[in-house]
C-alpha cells in the first residue's frame, strides 16, 4: 500500500449538505420524541429548539476554521494549530471514543427497530440482541466498510440516494400525526410539568443533542471538498437550519398525535410505552402502512447514518496521526482511492468493539452525546486564540460577533456537558484527566514541533479547569449530584465558570510562530505555516 497518495477533491455542495444532514437524520429522530416527551413534556419543543441553537452557533464557529483550514480530521487538528498536541491529543482520544461509538448505536437501532418485523433479532422483553441480531449488526458495519473502501465518490453517492428516502418519511410522518392532531395533549398534564430542569436535561439524556450532532462529518472530509471556502460554510448552516426544522415539526406531530388515554398517568411513561416511537404511535392510531414505512425508514436511516461516521472517522483518526500523537501508520493515504484506509482498518474494529457489550440505543446515548459536545466545545476557543495570535491568517469566512458568539457557544456546550449528569459527566471527564496524566508521563517521546511540554500544559491547562471544575459542581449539582447546589443556581454557576474558563483558554494559546502546521504534501493543498501568511495575500473575507 503506497503512502504518498493525496486526498481527492471530489465532494459537492449537495454532497456535502447531504452528509451534514444524513449524518443528524439517524436514530436520534426515531426515538429521541417519547424520551424528550418522558423527561420535558410539551415543553420539550423548547429542547429541540435550545439544541438546534447551541449546534447552530457551534457550527457557526466551525465555519470560520473549516474555511481557513480545510483539513482531513479538523476537529483534532484546529486544537493543535491554537493550543499545541497535548490539546489536540485529548480532542483525537474523545472523539475516537464518540465516533467510533456513534457507529455502533447506528447500527443497534436499525437492528432494535428491524426486530419489529423479525423479533429473533432482539431478546423478548429487553432491547439486547440475540446471536442473530448482532451478527445482522457485523454484517451492517461490513456493508458500511465496503462502501467506504473504493473511493469517496462511491461513498457519496450511496449517501445521496439512501438521503432521498430517509427525508421522504419523517416528512409523512409529520402530515400525517398532524391530522390526528389533539392540541389537548398540550395541557393534559400541564405544558412543562418537570420545569426547566426537564427541558434541559432532554437536551442531553432525551437525545436532543445526539441527534443533532453531525457537523463534524462535515469538517472531517474538508480535504476532498470542491471550493472548500465557499462551500463548508454553506452546508453547515443549511444542515442545522434544516434538521431544526424538522426535529421540531416531529416532536409537535409527536406531542399532539398521542393517543389522550396514554396520559392519564402523565408524560413519564410514554416512552415505555412508545419505545419505537413513530411506528408504535401509527400502530395506535390505526395507520398501519405508515408504520410499515417508518420500521422501513428506522433500517435505513441509522445505517446511512452509521455509514457517514464510517466515512467520518477515519479522517479524524488521520487527523489525529499527522499532528504527531497517533501513531504514523495511520497517516499512509492509498494512491488510488484517496482513502486513509489503515485508518478504516482501525475504524472498522473500534466499531465492532462497541457492540460487543450488546448495548440499547438508550445506555449509549448520554455518553455519546456528552463526548461529542466535548469535542464541539474546543471549537470557539480555537478560533479565539488563532484570531490573537494569528491574525493575518487568511479567513474566507469571518464570524462577526466573535466577541460575543464564541463565549455563548462555549457556555451552551458546557452546561449540555453538565446537564448529562453526574454519572457521565464523572468518568468521561475523569477519564480525560487520566490521558492528560499519561501524556505527561510520556511527553518527551512525542514530537512537539519544537515546543516544549511546559509551553503545551500551560495551554492545555484552562482545558484540564474546565474538566475539574466541572465535575466537581457536576457533584455539588442537581443533575445526578448531591443537591447542594439547587437548580436552578447550579446552571448560573456552570455558565459563570465556563465563562472565565473561555477567557482563560483564549489568552493561552501558542503563539503563532511557535506552531508549526505539519506537512501537508499528502493532502489536496498545501500550507506551511500560521505565521508565514502575508497580510497582503488574504482574500476578502465573507462574513456572518
Amino acid at each position: 500500500m503506497s503512502g504518498k497518495g493525496k486526498f481527492k477533491r471530489q465532494l459537492s455542495l449537495m454532497d456535502l449538505t447531504f452528509i451534514g444532514l444524513g449524518a443528524i437524520f439517524g436514530s436520534g429522530w426515531l426515538f429521541a420524541a417519547s424520551h424528550v416527551s418522558a423527561i420535558a413534556g410539551p415543553a420539550g419543543i423548547f429542547s429541540w429548539l435550545l439544541g438546534g441553537f447551541a449546534v447552530l452557533l457551534l457550527g457557526i464557529v466551525y465555519c470560520e476554521l473549516g474555511a481557513a483550514l480545510p483539513r482531513a480530521g479538523g476537529v483534532v487538528r484546529y486544537p493543535v494549530y491554537s493550543h499545541g498536541p497535548l490539546l489536540g491529543y485529548l480532542m483525537g482520544f474523545i472523539t475516537l471514543i464518540a465516533f467510533t461509538s456513534l457507529v455502533a448505536i447506528e447500527v443497534v437501532a436499525s437492528r432494535q427497530y428491524a426486530a419489529a418485523w423479525f423479533p429473533e433479532l432482539t431478546k423478548a422483553g429487553s432491547s439486547d440482541p440475540t446471536i442473530i441480531g448482532w451478527l445482522m449488526q457485523f454484517a451492517l458495519l461490513c456493508l458500511f466498510f465496503v462502501l467506504n473502501y473504493r473511493s469517496v465518490k462511491t461513498f457519496a453517492m450511496a449517501n445521496n440516494l439512501v438521503s432521498v428516502f430517509k427525508f421522504i418519511v419523517p416528512l409523512l410522518v409529520i402530515g400525517v400525526l398532524f391530522t390526528f392532531f389533539k392540541p389537548a395533549n398540550f395541557q393534559a398534564q400541564g405544558f412543562a410539568p418537570f420545569g426547566l430542569s426537564g427541558i434541559e436535561m432532554a437536551v442531553s439524556a432525551g437525545g436532543v443533542i445526539f441527534a443533532y450532532l453531525g457537523l463534524t462529518p462535515i469538517i472531517s472530509v474538508a480535504s476532498e471538498v470542491k471550493n472548500p471556502q465557499r462551500t463548508i460554510p454553506i452546508a453547515l448552516i443549511l444542515s442545522v437550519l434544516l434538521s431544526t426544522l424538522i426535529y421540531v415539526l416531529l416532536q409537535v406531530a409527536f406531542l399532539g398525535g398521542v393517543p389522550t388515554e396514554m396520559l392519564v398517568n402523565g408524560w413519564a411513561g410514554v416512552a415505555k410505552e412508545l419505545a419505537l416511537p413513530y411506528r408504535d404511535i401509527a400502530l395506535a392510531l390505526g395507520v398501519g402502512w405508515l408504520a410499515y414505512l417508518v420500521v422501513a425508514d428506522a433500517v435505513i436511516s441509522p445505517s446511512g447514518c452509521g455509514n457517514i461516521y464510517m466515512n467520518a472517522t477515519p479522517r479524524v483518526i488521520y487527523g489525529w496521526a499527522q499532528t504527531g500523537t497517533f501513531f504514523k501508520i495511520f497517516t499512509r493515504i492509498d494512491e488510488k482511492s484517496g482513502i486513509p484506509r489503515p485508518a478504516l482498518w482501525l475504524t472498522f474494529a473500534l466499531s465492532v468493539f462497541w457492540t460487543l457489550p450488546f448495548p440499547s440505543w438508550e445506555a449509549l446515548i448520554n455518553v455519546v452525546s456528552a463526548a461529542l459536545v466535548l469535542s464541539y466545545a474546543v471549537a470557539p476557543v480555537s478560533v479565539a486564540a488563532l484570531r490573537r495570535n494569528a491574525p493575518d491568517m487568511p479567513r474566507p469566512f469571518r464570524v462577526k460577533w466573535m466577541g460575543l458568539l464564541g463565549p455563548l457557544s462555549f457556555i451552551i456546550a458546557a452546561l449540555i456537558v453538565y446537564w448529562s449528569g453526574w454519572d457521565t459527566v464523572s468518568w468521561l471527564l475523569g477519564l480525560q484527566i487520566l490521558m492528560f496524566v499519561v501524556y505527561l508521563l510520556c511527553g518527551r517521546f512525542v514530537p512537539t514541533n519544537h515546543l516544549s511540554l511546559n509551553q503545551q500544559v500551560r495551554s492545555s491547562a484552562w482545558l484540564i479547569g474546565f474538566y475539574a471544575v466541572t465535575i466537581v459542581l457536576s457533584k455539588l449539582g442537581s443533575f445526578g449530584g448531591l443537591g447542594v447546589l439547587s437548580h436552578p443556581f447550579d446552571t448560573l454557576v456552570v455558565a459563570v465558570c465556563a465563562m472565565g474558563i473561555y477567557c482563560w483558554g483564549a489568552a493561552t494559546g501558542v503563539p503563532a510562530h511557535l506552531v508549526r502546521l505539519e506537512s501537508e504534501d499528502d493532502e489536496s493543498e498545501a500550507d506551511s505555516t500560521l505565521a508565514n501568511t502575508a497580510p497582503g495575500q488574504r482574500p476578502a473575507p465573507a462574513h456572518f
